[in-house]
């Protein structure tokens, strides 16, 4: 067995603007893949599939799913064409029988995933996959689900969770969004401290969560990715904060171990 092993990424994603610019976050996410040793492959679990069981990606060539809508012309035509990998979709399927995960034909990659490697992995020449979000478990369940992922650690794969730890729209302050919202900080702030000490047991008990906490998350998709990233963590991991920026009520904090 290879006993060398691949970082485990949580990217906070932000806008699918960021495909299409050169900013801050992107700048460090372009530098985050010269670090890191070219991958066979990448698996990412993004907050923007949610299923009833859990499903990963088996096509050839995924498709660039555009999942949302109003913005320009140029990022709305934008194409990440990466092969996909059914080899290896059919083989996690295989080696984790207990829960049975199932293939997909017809997702592809959509701009939680798209919209972070087009500057990670400009190159395009890596195959992507995408494990989906079972939208009927709860917290603990994930957590334990992504511990059956970890030995692909190990197998020159890159697993990434794209989501934001603070990601509330409904509340962001559109005309400044620079706006430092106390609820947002604490949260995030909090988030971080977790993640820090490695206190995954608060991590996933809803039970331990401020208001100012289901402020930040009033829907668990986004945050359920950093849940994957946490639970491959392991003893001998060094933990590295990157893009920790509070937009308003979105958090762009991401973290690497390894």
């Amino acid at each position: 067995m290879n006993t060398n092993k691949m970082p485990v990424l949580f990217v906070g994603h932000g806008s699918p603007m960021n495909a299409v610019e050169s900013n801050s976050f992107t700048k460090v996410w372009n530098e985050l893949g010269k670090s890191i040793p070219k991958p066979k492959a990448i698996v990412c679990v993004s907050a923007h599939w949610l299923t009833e069981g859990t499903y990963v990606t088996a096509m050839g060539k995924p498709k660039t799913i555009h999942d949302f809508y109003g913005f320009p012309k140029q990022l709305m035509e934008y194409l990440y064409e990466v092969p996909g990998d059914p080899i290896l979709a059919d083989k996690i399927t295989k080696d984790i029988p207990d829960p049975k995960l199932s293939l997909d034909q017809n997702w592809g990659l959509d701009h939680g995933t798209w919209s972070v490697l087009c500057h990670i992995y400009p190159e395009r020449n890596i195959p992507v996959l995408q494990i989906s979000i079972d939208a009927t478990k709860d917290l603990a369940w994930h957590l334990e689900f992504t511990k059956k992922l970890s030995y692909l650690r190990r197998e020159e794969v890159l697993i990434i969770g794209s989501g934001n730890l603070v990601h509330n729209l409904g509340l962001y302050n559109w005309k400044n969004p620079d706006e430092i919202l106390p609820w947002a900080k604490e949260a995030n702030d909090t988030f971080k401290t977790w993640i820090s000490e490695n206190n995954t047991k608060a991590f996933v008990d809803s039970d331990r969560f401020t208001r100012a906490m289901f402020t930040a998350i009033p829907t668990a998709e986004h945050y359920i990715p950093a849940i994957y990233a946490l639970g491959l963590r392991e003893p001998d991991d060094k933990l590295e904060f990157f893009n920790d920026v509070l937009n308003s009520s979105i958090s762009m904090t991401g973290f690497r171990f390894g």
